[in-house]
This record gives structure tokens, sequence and C-alpha cells, in this order.
């Protein structure tokens, strides 16, 4: 599904050229339960964040479901991003006036869609997360664990085919983050790809496969039975 082929990803900060991704060569299938771990500074987000179509590589091919990305216009790759990729950050970036069902329909708004299909999947999504009886919520008046479902409801109401989450749990507390882990499993179950950005080892031990990045190269690679 996902293929990663040579890929770099270059800053120039000053007189220096910074290689926060270099050669990355990676193959990810669909339904994959994917943790990439590493030190701060190590690539994890930049990799995230081109898996995501957030940015663009310097150099080489990131492929996804057959197609060639780096051939893709701007137009193109915000489709792509609203239909098959979700995103979940550390952030919950929910919009405060706005209740969680509000919030989560917002992808449904940008796409053109119905009020109809809108009302109809936005509830599904939040029954997802156990929460339709807190639809009316606006986030103030949520928990913490509670307005992480609200963005993982958000990430999931389009039906994308990849879930990107980038520090899931790092806002919140241990058993709220232990609720959100299992949720997102649970949504990989169903067949969703998921890929985690995590320093939390406990999380990463979960998954089906490790990825340890090191100065933007793979330094480790590999398949373990996972939960």
């Amino acid at each position: 599904m996902i293929q990663l082929k040579n890929l770099s990803r270059e800053f120039q900060v000053g007189n220096q050229v910074v290689h926060a991704l270099d050669a990355i060569d990676l193959s990810i299938s669909q339904g994959d339960y994917v943790s990439i771990m590493g030190v701060s500074g190590c690539g994890k987000t930049t990799l995230l964040n081109i898996l995501g179509l957030l940015d663009t590589p310097s150099s080489g091919d990131y492929i996804l479901s057959g197609i060639n990305t780096s051939e893709m216009n701007d137009d193109e790759m915000a489709n792509i991003r609203s239909t098959k990729i979700g995103f979940i950050f550390q952030s919950f970036h929910l919009i405060p006036r706005l209740t969680a069902a509000e919030n989560v329909e917002i992808p449904m708004i940008l796409a053109g869609h119905s009020q109809k299909m809108r009302a109809e999947k936005v509830a599904k999504a939040l029954a997802r997360v156990n929460l339709t009886d807190r639809s009316d919520h606006r986030p103030e008046q949520l928990s913490g664990g509670e307005r992480q479902r609200v963005a993982i409801a958000r990430s999931i109401v389009m039906e994308p085919e990849v879930l990107l989450a980038d520090e899931p749990t790092g806002n919140l507390d241990s058993t709220s983050g232990s609720e959100i882990v299992e949720l997102i499993e649970e949504l990989n179950q169903g067949g969703l790809t998921l890929i985690l950005v995590t320093h939390d080892k406990e999380i990463g031990k979960r998954s089906n496969r490790v990825i340890r990045l090191l100065d933007g190269k793979i330094i480790f690679n590999q398949t373990q039975q996972g939960i």
C-alpha cells in the first residue's frame, strides 16, 4: 500500500543542510500496525508528515496505493489527504466554539457532502469512539481523553484507509492514554492501516512492527507479535 523508495528530506538551516530523512526505503501493507520510534530529532515527525502529504520529499518516491505522489499537484494531494488519510495529533486541534459533533463534521463540510450524509457519518463516528452522549458538548466541557476521542472521530469520519498518529497519548494521563491506544487498535483491527509515532516503549511493544530511526536513517525494522 505504501512504498518509499530512496526517499530523502533536507532542510537548509543557515549555511548547513540538515538531512531529516536520508535515503529511506520502506514498504507498509494494508492493515499493518506500525510504530515509528527514535530519539527527538531523528526524523519521526518528518516521515509522518510526508506519509500524510503534509510535506514533500526533497528526492525519492512516495507511492501510495500504486500512485506516485511526486506526480500529484496540490489539489490532487489535498484530495488524497481528505479521503484516504486520517490524522491524530498530540494536541487535539479542536475548535473551541464548536461542539464535538461540529468539530467532527468539519472534514465533510470541506469535502462538500450533503447535510444528511454529514449527520449520518458524524453520528456513526462519534458512536465508534463512545461519545454519542457528548456530541453537543464543546471542548472545554470535555476531559482530555474525550477531546482526543473527538479528534479520532474527526480523523475517521471520511472513512480513510490510513490513520497517522503523532504521539496521540502525549497530553493524556496514563488511564486515558491506555483507553486511546486501545481505541485506535480497534480501528486497526477493523482493517485501517495504523502508523503511530511514539516515544513510549510500552506502546511500541503493542504494534505488529517497529521501525526505529536515527539521524534520518532506518536502523531497525522488524515485525513482532504485538498484543
